[in-house]
């Protein structure tokens, strides 16, 4: 397949060149404009060449009118008022995708489909994920231009001499892809996963069979497209699969991680859910099931899919400064912009959790002894020579004293299906706000901005919060209680009403996001609104209903004649736990009737404290009902 065209690049974005380039490449039959819904979906539909071609100037120049009940923009595009219009973007990089299983007769390769990034536009304003990303590029490099100008001693630990010397601003981001694959119709054998991820027995070993043939042609694929990819490799979870007697791998279950380089943040949030396609199409294609959820397997290690940020400015002698870099990193962790931009992230997180996790799933993987953050919290390292990672911390600072290029922020609580766009833009809105506190305030001394995001939680800082703490290099699952962590970096939400209703609890902080109209009000009340109408659907039916299947699998399973006790007093706890969670009575509902209720009445508050107690319950039943079974002869 070496003949084929993987991708077309800005500077071939004219109707005259793409005439010239679909003339040369046949096979290629079918164009499709990706515009990126505020619940990340983004949209796929086939226009044929022929039509593509004949008006190509108003593909390339105007909109094309598309339903705006095929996309998730609750309150926006509404049911009077649905015209949507995409719009292309031309500064993208355009992928071919290819369908493998269809091949061209004419030429025999495989049918491919022009993947055309877009906008989404509802009464002429640009209301989607890629569009709220591009402005939070735009808005946050003027920002910095503009205080840099008027602060120039900003520049004081930085490797920048004098701030006409910079030419422009640049921002980096990347993301990482953790998922799991497994042979159709495997069940989970909990124990075994929990052993094998306690033992580490699955993390960084070498892949066998058609796990490793799989992974090989994901980056070999991700390097035809140009994402340059930079690391494959197993995960904590998984166990060892088997060989069948015709020499097939059975029993297949994984977890990998895949992981390619940085690139602007519009364009990596795109390379992403290429990333998505490619891994799902490579390992669909040789039988194997992916999946992207945040917690596929309770009890297991879930998904992450971290998010990393950087800031740099481009000299006008064609040298890169890294802008969160000190110019001695042997004296320093950051300089006062990074300093800034880290408080700002911190500070602002009530805000922008809700965007990083929005789903029943995101926060099944959002709980302690997985090495998922629950924290508000960072860690800089122990001291300025030596590089270190926390893995328990929600921030990390990625750090070579030997390569000031590289630092960058870590934030690892996204999953592989959180809206990379908004949450990239929500972190360069809030550390904007920090990195302006900074300079309004007159605080450019590295020691005394590393003692503020050092503080103590009684400690009042000039900017951090009261009863807060921010840093933290320990261990924060092994060295605090859950009462500790909760005094010390605050009460995290546990279910998707909680984590909403911090857009009304933090409206100071919500002017983080909304500065420059990055984030606009209706774009924000449509997120709201659509994660918590999902919520309720979800948690109704499609979790509660599993819930339920899974109780009755529940079975009495010891025998009068070599039954013990111990065995019937774990039986009767297994009982009481099914009757209170699915057995509606004349007296009253059961727990999961009441969740029921509450959500048909709109009474969230009362089924999401419903639903916490309810996920306690079930993981208490299932923990006795693999003790109680161990125990049957």
């Amino acid at each position: 397949m070496t003949d084929l065209l993987y991708f077309i690049e800005r500077k071939d974005h004219s109707s005259e060149r793409l005439a010239e380039i679909l003339k040369n490449n046949k096979n290629i039959k079918f164009a499709s404009l990706m515009g990126v819904d505020l619940g990340g979906n983004a949209t796929d539909e086939k226009i044929p060449v022929k039509l593509f071609l004949e008006d190509i100037d108003s593909f390339l120049n105007s909109t094309i009118q598309t339903d705006g009940s095929s996309v998730e923009l609750y309150e926006i595009a509404t049911l009077n008022n649905a015209k949507v219009d995409l719009m292309s973007d031309l500064d993208a990089t355009w992928f071919i995708d290819y369908n493998y299983n269809h091949i061209d007769e004419e030429t025999n390769l495989p049918i491919g489909t022009i993947i055309i990034p877009a906008f989404l536009v509802h009464n002429n304003k640009m209301v989607c994920s890629r569009a709220t990303l591009m402005r939070a590029e735009e808005h946050f490099k003027r920002s910095i231009m503009d205080i840099i100008k008027k602060y120039p001693k900003i520049l004081d630990n930085t490797n920048i001499d004098n701030p006409e010397d910079i030419e422009s601003i640049g921002l980096t981001a990347a993301t990482e892809l953790e998922f799991w694959v497994n042979t159709p119709e495997d069940k989970a054998d909990l124990e075994k996963l929990f052993v094998s991820q306690s033992l580490k027995e699955q993390y960084w070993k070498r892949t066998h069979g058609v796990i490793r043939t799989c992974l090989e042609r994901c980056l070999i694929e991700l390097e035809r497209y140009g994402l340059e990819p930079e690391m494959a490799h197993k995960e904590v979870g998984g166990i060892h699969s088997s060989i069948n007697q015709e020499g097939s791998t059975n029993h297949a279950m994984e977890q990998l991680e895949i992981s390619w380089k940085f690139n602007t943040p519009l364009q990596a949030a795109d390379n992403e859910i290429l990333a998505r396609e490619v891994v799902y199409d490579v390992f669909e294609s040789h039988g194997l099931e992916v999946s992207f959820k945040a917690k596929p397997i309770h009890g297991v290690a879930g998904s992450g899919a971290h998010v990393h940020v950087g800031v740099g400015a481009k000299l006008k002698n064609g040298k890169f400064v890294n802008l969160f870099a000190p110019r001695e990193l042997k004296e320093d962790y950051l300089s006062p912009i990074g300093y800034g931009a880290l408080m700002g992230l911190l500070k602002n997180y009530e805000i922008l959790a809700p965007i990083a996790t929005n789903t029943n799933d995101g926060f099944n993987r959002l709980e302690p002894g997985f090495e998922a953050p629950v924290c508000t919290v960072t860690s800089l390292g122990h001291d300025y020579e030596v590089a270190s990672r926390n893995r328990s911390v929600l921030v990390g600072l990625i750090r070579d004293v030997e390569n000031p290029k590289t630092l960058r922020f870590e934030l690892r609580s996204p999953n592989p299906l959180t809206n990379k766009y908004l949450v990239i833009a929500g972190c360069y809105q809030t550390m904007l706000d920090g990195i302006k506190a900074v300079v309004e305030l007159d605080k450019f001394d590295t020691k005394e901005l590393e003692r503020e995001l050092s503080k103590k939680p009684e400690d009042k800082g000039f900017y951090l919060e009261e009863g807060r703490a921010y840093r933290d290099e320990n261990d924060v699952f092994e060295y605090y209680t859950l009462e500790e962590r909760n005094q010390r970096f605050g009460l995290p939400p546990a279910t998707v009403y909680e984590a909403m209703l911090n857009f009304e609890k933090y409206p100071d902080k919500l002017k983080s996001l909304t500065d420059g109209e990055v984030f606009t009000d209706d774009i924000l009340n449509s997120f709201r609104i659509g994660s918590l109408d999902i919520w309720k659907k979800k948690l109704s039916s499609r979790i509660i209903d599993r819930n339920i299947r899974l109780l009755r699998s529940f079975k009495k399973l010891h025998r009068p004649e070599d039954m013990d006790a111990l065995d019937e007093v774990m039986w009767d706890s297994i009982k009481q736990i099914k009757y209170d969670l699915m057995k509606n009575t004349l007296s009253g509902p059961s727990i999961y009737g009441m969740i029921k209720n509450s959500l048909e009445i709109g009474n969230y508050k009362e089924a999401s404290d419903l639903q916490k107690v309810a996920k306690k319950k079930m993981e208490e039943i299932q923990q006795l009902y693999v003790n109680y079974r161990k125990n049957i002869l």
